[in-house]
């Protein structure tokens, strides 16, 4: 089943929104370890998304088909010093419905996400991806990313 680009919306985030986006970032084993889908109106996921809608750098985006939400990502466009004070931007949390992938909406999410980094004068993009997801650093190549860097992290 494909979106229609009169059904599909790509729209910024809306309170309402928020236990569709937990239920996306849950599902799956490792989303599971990090989010409880069962626990979306949690303080703490209301306080984290009313910050980000407060922050003129922070985009959190769904794509809405017929007002149903099926996807996600979140935009972060951080100032930096280097490349001239250019600021970069940083996708995060991108995720599809598991019975929506393969119909490119994914790719218009990412689309979405470099056209406002393009716009708000960012030198780059950038986006991490667990070292488990295969397919989803194959789909990142595809669209252009090269895999430049090492990550690293420290959890609390």
């Amino acid at each position: 089943m494909s979106e229609s680009a009169s059904s599909l919306a790509i729209r910024p985030a809306v309170a309402d929104d928020l236990p569709a986006i937990i239920a996306l970032l849950a599902d799956d084993a490792l989303g599971a370890e990090r989010d409880d889908g069962s626990a979306p109106l949690h303080p703490r996921y209301q306080q984290a998304f009313a910050a980000i809608a407060a922050d003129f750098n922070q985009h959190l985006i769904v794509a809405d088909f017929e007002g149903e939400v099926i996807g996600t990502l979140q935009l972060t466009v951080i100032p930096c010093l280097s490349r001239r004070g250019s600021p970069k931007g940083l996708i995060q949390a991108v995720r599809v419905r598991a019975d929506r992938r393969g119909y490119g909406l994914g790719a218009r999410l990412i689309a979405w996400a470099v056209e406002v980094s393009r716009r708000q004068g960012c030198a780059t993009v950038e986006l991490t991806a667990h070292e488990s997801r295969g397919r989803a650093h194959h789909f990142y190549a595809r669209l252009g990313f090269k895999p430049t860097h090492v990550g690293f992290k420290l959890e609390f």
